[in-house]
């Protein structure tokens, strides 16, 4: 479907007024937001990404509407692993808490161009070249994988962040200084300009989430083939996770099955990008480039309701199994008899 050019400026329209919003009349000022705070502007967001959503269905058909909703709640989920990188790379700078809201803001706003790049490039490949759904299709598949080893491990290695190339080539070409200096990204020493790791830890924000872009944009293109339904999710669901990281700082310890329902969703929309690819197949050494006729392809209404149904027993489950181990340390430590 061609979505109209008006629709693309809407939504940057729409996008920027936020965004602006968000950096000269929210975050302007230097504190740490409190819980309730949090929690009411997570409400708001997630209420803004849900009328973009029903407006996307009324003006652009119920079809993109749902491909909408499938795409921010996968975004959404999968972000909320971004929340745990956010957590180390912000402790491992030694960020002050009055300033993390606005690294965050700044982060995710590098990050929103970023993922702007990787899904027109996306989208340009899915236009041209039909077997690129067989690598981003294994690729999922291998990251689910991944996800299982890193929820296998998770409760005995405790991560620890290492910085990425990028992070590592700024650290070397400018000079840094010793301390944070308020929320200036630049202040001089002896006359001479360097950076602050107010500015380095944005940096290294930023590009911690274009390595999430890699298998975040492919998964929502087993969603929808619409770059615009594609940025528009990410938009939403990147938008809020500043108010969401806040929220949930102190329950992220808790989502312990967390690995495994995002593996789900993951080896879910991987194998579902398969069955596409062998349903349009044009490989010559693939049932000799000829598609495969008849294979089951999961509707939107079916993705988004395996994917929201993963997210709520991942997340009930997370929740009560944490809560019954913490009493039973609880009830340990208790009854635990200090020797003569």
């Amino acid at each position: 479907m061609h979505i109209p050019l008006l629709a693309w400026i809407i939504l940057f329209v729409v996008i920027i007024g936020i965004l602006t919003f968000d950096f000269f009349a929210h975050v302007r000022k230097d504190h740490f937001p409190s819980i309730k705070e949090s929690a009411a502007w997570t409400a708001i967001y997630i209420s803004i990404a849900v009328v973009a959503g029903l407006v996307i269905g009324l003006t652009l058909g119920w079809d993109l509407g749902g491909q909408y909703f499938a795409g921010w709640v996968t975004e959404w989920s999968l972000s909320l692993d971004n929340l745990f990188v956010f957590v180390i790379i912000i402790s491992a700078f030694k960020a002050p808490r009055e300033v993390q809201q606005k690294i965050i803001a700044v982060g995710i706003t590098l990050a929103l161009a970023f993922r702007l790049i990787f899904i027109l490039l996306g989208a340009a490949l899915i236009e041209h070249f039909s077997w690129i759904f067989y690598i981003f299709g294994l690729f999922l598949l291998f990251t689910a994988f991944q996800q299982v080893r890193e929820g296998n491990a998770g409760s005995e290695e405790e991560e620890e962040y290492k910085e990425n190339f990028f992070v590592s080539w700024v650290r070397r070409i400018f000079p840094v200084t010793p301390d944070y200096v308020g929320h200036q990204y630049f202040a001089k020493i002896d006359g001479k300009r360097h950076i602050t790791p107010f500015l380095l830890v944005i940096v290294a924000v930023g590009t911690a989430d274009v390595m999430f872009a890699v298998d975040s944009i492919p998964a929502i293109f087993g969603l929808t083939k619409e770059a615009f339904i594609v940025f528009a999710a990410n938009a939403f669901a990147l938008m809020g996770l500043r108010q969401l990281y806040f929220l949930i700082e102190s329950l992220m310890e808790r989502l312990i099955f967390l690995h495994y329902g995002l593996a789900a969703i993951l080896a879910f929309i991987g194998g579902k990008l398969i069955v596409h690819a062998l349903s349009t197949n044009e490989i010559p050494f693939i049932n000799g480039g000829q598609p495969f006729t008849g294979l089951p392809e999961a509707t939107i209404p079916v993705s988004l309701g395996y994917i929201v149904g993963v997210l709520i027993i991942t997340t009930v489950v997370s929740l009560l199994v944490s809560r019954y181990r913490e009493r039973k340390q609880s009830d340990g430590t208790a009854t635990k008899r200090p020797e003569a």
